[in-house]
């Protein structure tokens, strides 16, 4: 937890005091959620009107962020990350075409709706099953606003739990999972947190929120993390069988008989050599190529998506991190938007 989210805490805490009505507290947070959901519905509403007004969009990308770090069971500067995000998508060295030829530039192919206020939340002493809440209904609101479909920039990997719960409660039925990662992230409730990072899909997969769970590029994976993913009936693709499973990898189709396709990626995916500002490197990964070559031969109607746990923190070599998760979040954009 952050310094400032402890200060505030720790100082509301304080004044739930005999002198102090609960409802105070209670009614204040109220306020705090209600003008934050607000702020998301507003801006949501607006690209949407925007989108429509300009038609020709039967998809499209909308840019949601969720600066949360605190589930991280290491370090915490995934929340860091959607700022540094947009900068490097808009930063001047690239065009704005995506390497399928989509304009970036256009709303029609992405908008953005901006941040969940998830520091401002927390430090009104809103615990984490209340602001999961908020991050699944800030999602239902990008998706109410026909064409968006929200494409989400973390934060760590306890953001796809409720995003998935979002976007499969929204459709009425489950999808299925793309999730490219080191790690399995299926823990039962990891060091006694069941919101994290580590434990995200387990979450989703007990709440029946996916039919198909595809976790490509493992290589940090222990017992519990084979034992989950067969209780849950996981495809569990590890990089010492990559070679052998390319070609399947690289020509996938999701997504029939269910609401559709979500793609979730972990930057730690990449090898390191790659992508080192991430919080947990593990060498041995992806190269890029291999990530866009499963990505854009990817048959499916992606309904939305994440990229999650680029840490900034340690992206200390000439913001090359952040351009490789600008780079993914411009391909997504692509994949989700037509």
């Amino acid at each position: 937890m952050s310094y400032v989210g402890r200060r505030g805490i720790h100082y509301l805490q304080k004044l739930s005091s005999p002198n102090v009505a609960s409802t105070l507290l209670e009614n204040g947070q109220n306020r705090v959620v209600d003008a934050s959901l607000t702020l998301i519905r507003e801006r949501a509403r607006l690209k949407g009107e925007l989108v429509r007004a300009l038609g020709g969009a039967v998809a499209s990308a909308s840019l949601l962020g969720v600066p949360l770090g605190h589930n991280s069971s290491f370090l915490q500067g995934p929340a860091f990350a959607p700022p540094r995000i947009r900068e490097a998508i808009w930063c001047g060295s690239t065009n704005s075409s995506t390497e399928e030829g989509k304009e970036l530039n256009d709303p029609r192919v992405l908008t953005d709706v901006g941040d969940v206020p998830v520091q401002e939340i927390r430090d009104c002493g809103v615990d984490d099953d209340r602001l999961m809440h908020v991050i699944s209904e800030s999602v239902k609101l990008v998706m109410e606003e026909d064409p968006l479909r929200p494409l989400v920039l973390g934060g760590d990997h306890s953001i796809s739990f409720p995003v998935v719960r979002a976007v499969s409660e929204k459709l009425g039925g489950p999808v299925d999972i793309l999730h490219l990662d080191a790690h399995p992230d299926i823990y039962h409730a990891f060091e006694g947190n069941k919101y994290s990072h580590a434990s995200s899909f387990a979450r989703i997969m007990e709440g029946g929120y996916a039919r198909r769970l595809l976790q490509v590029g493992i290589r940090s994976i222990n017992s519990e993390g084979r034992e989950q993913g067969k209780r849950f009936g996981v495809e569990q693709y590890e990089m010492r069988t990559f070679s052998r499973d390319r070609h399947l990898l690289e020509n996938l189709k999701l997504g029939e008989g269910v609401k559709g396709v979500y793609i979730s990626v972990d930057v730690d995916c990449l090898d390191p050599a790659v992508a080192p500002g991430v919080s947990h490197i593990e060498p041995g990964g992806l190269s890029f190529r291999d990530v866009l070559n499963i990505l854009h031969n990817l048959q499916g109607d992606v309904v939305a998506a994440d990229v999650v746990e680029f840490n900034p923190q340690r992206d200390t070599v000439d913001g090359m991190t952040a351009m490789v998760a600008a780079k993914l979040v411009r391909e997504l954009t692509a994949k989700i938007s037509k």
